[in-house]
């Protein structure tokens, strides 16, 4: 019941933030539409912990943040790089994976790959392999500052 509650006063929020509408008419068809997508997704058996994981909520806000925040940066340094204000020197690294789950590293991957300046390459036997525009997003890298933003508690299978 409580991830129902939260689904539906997820998916009215985004519903009334996309739509930008605030008549009566809209938004009691809004309202139809949110009640049908959470019977719907009852009759499927599509909603746990999954499909609506609200026990992570307060750390996927602090993982998106941060990111986003990296994200910025990054953008910033790859500019510099290639306006020759900073050298280029790419690198080859191998990431130890210590994510307790497949989902988890999948996530972490997908968020070195989002920063600008450095792509996931491969995962094979407990590692990571990432390229980078320089010695110093490798060496970031390499501390384990974004593997630690990586929330925890990830699965990634039906509980």
């Amino acid at each position: 019941m409580k991830l129902t509650a939260s689904l539906s006063l997820f998916l009215s929020a985004l519903w009334l933030l996309l739509s930008g509408h605030y008549d009566i008419l809209l938004i009691s068809m809004g309202v139809a539409s949110v009640l049908f997508t959470i019977y719907m997704s009852h009759r499927m058996k599509i909603i746990d912990d999954e499909g609506h994981p609200i026990h992570l909520k307060g750390q996927f806000f602090k993982f998106w943040f941060i990111l986003s925040g990296k994200i910025f940066t990054s953008n910033i340094d790859v500019a510099l790089r290639i306006l020759g204000v900073k050298p280029i020197q790419p690198q080859l690294i191998k990431l130890k994976l210590d994510q307790d789950s497949d989902l988890s590293k999948v996530i972490y991957a997908n968020a070195i790959t989002l920063t600008p300046g450095s792509a996931s390459l491969h995962i094979e036997d407990g590692y990571l392999f990432v390229h980078t525009i320089s010695r110093e997003g490798a060496e970031e890298l390499l501390n384990g500052d974004m593997a630690k933003l990586i929330p925890k508690g990830i699965t990634g299978e039906n509980q």
